[in-house]
């Protein structure tokens, strides 16, 4: 087979460690992705392989490069994602995905979709009254949630956050905790908490918690309440019940906007309970200004490794679902 050298040269010390990585963890990520050889010497990367890889290579580098010039450092993800959607032919589809910014942070750190199941979960929720964003762990659900949030508070699009989950590991019987009703629900709430403050910085959150503009409400609070202008999260929404999640989203009132995010392969509900969450995508199914997002590992924004491990655990329960089946059923035909 035919075989080229590309030399990709780089302008200065911060291009090339935004394409190579620290220690080379990027470069690491290109070389396991590519059918080619890699030799890095100092400013430059020399490529060598089929010239459709090479190609494909250089159409990575110059992303990441994209991405760098906006201010945004590329990692491993970018490198595995991007790799894999060139391969795919959809170089325009990671290239508006690369260019379409969000917000930035309180620290400048621009958000955008880092796959293209992100950006049709981000897009759903812009066209939608509810959504319901199902998907294993890593792949955003909550931080787009709050980024989305906070866009809409900042735009005056609603009036105040409201952020909300199921406390199953206190029963809802959170009187037994120690403290008043926030440092009650605080240890539910961290991952929501966290997301607000990566994106508003702590001065600001703070700011807007004293000023009744982020609400704090545990779940079995929302009872009885209309929820008009507000932007609502019901975060680990797979450990509500059935019961617990109709009334959450009747709560839904005039200029709001709702979204319930959870994983159905990790619920804590007692041996037999129905996830709510999984009970309102059979049921809301087709219902006009309600809608479903499912991700998948792919959408996983984490180490690799963990992708690994969702996708591992997710074909062994398919397994033990079939052999389950197969045994009631053959435990049914003998009776």
């Amino acid at each position: 087979m035919q075989e080229t050298t590309a030399e990709i040269v780089f302008k200065n010390k911060e291009e090339a460690y935004a394409v190579l990585g620290d220690r080379d963890a990027v470069l690491r990520s290109m070389e396991e992705n590519f059918d080619c050889g890699f030799v890095s010497r100092g400013m430059s990367l020399a490529v060598t392989g089929a010239p459709a890889e090479v190609a494909a290579v250089r159409t990575l580098v110059d992303e990441m490069l994209f991405l760098h010039k906006q201010g945004t450092k590329p990692t491993t993800h970018e490198a595995v994602y991007g790799a894999r959607l060139i391969k795919e032919g959809r170089i325009e589809e990671l290239h508006s995905l690369f260019a379409e910014v969000l917000l930035v942070t309180a620290k400048g750190k621009s958000v955008r979709a880092k796959t293209a199941g992100q950006r049709d979960y981000l897009s759903t929720i812009r066209r939608n009254a509810v959504t319901l964003g199902v998907g294993p762990a890593g792949t955003g659900k909550t931080y787009l949630a709050v980024v989305m949030a906070v866009a809409a508070l900042r735009s005056r699009e609603v009036s105040r956050i409201i952020l909300t989950r199921p406390a199953v590991e206190a029963g809802e019987h959170l009187g037994f905790l120690p403290g008043d009703l926030t440092e009650k629900i605080n240890p539910y709430l961290r991952p929501l908490y966290d997301a607000l403050q990566d994106i508003l910085g702590a001065e600001a959150y703070q700011k807007m918690m004293s000023r009744g503009l982020i609400e704090v409400a545990p779940l079995a609070y929302i009872r009885g309440r209309t929820l008009e202008d507000a932007f609502i999260i019901l975060d680990e929404a797979q450990n509500t019940t059935g019961a617990q999640m109709k009334m959450f989203l009747t709560r839904l009132g005039f200029g709001s906007r709702m979204v319930v995010t959870g994983d159905l392969e990790q619920v804590d509900l007692p041996r037999g309970t129905v996830s709510g969450l999984r009970q309102a995508c059979q049921i809301l199914r087709g219902v006009k200004g309600v809608s479903v997002v499912r991700l998948e590992p792919v959408d996983i924004i984490r180490h690799e490794v963990v992708t690994r491990i969702v996708e591992a655990y997710g074909a062994w329960e398919k397994r033990r679902e079939k052999h389950d089946g197969d045994h009631d059923r053959t435990r049914a035909g003998k009776s």
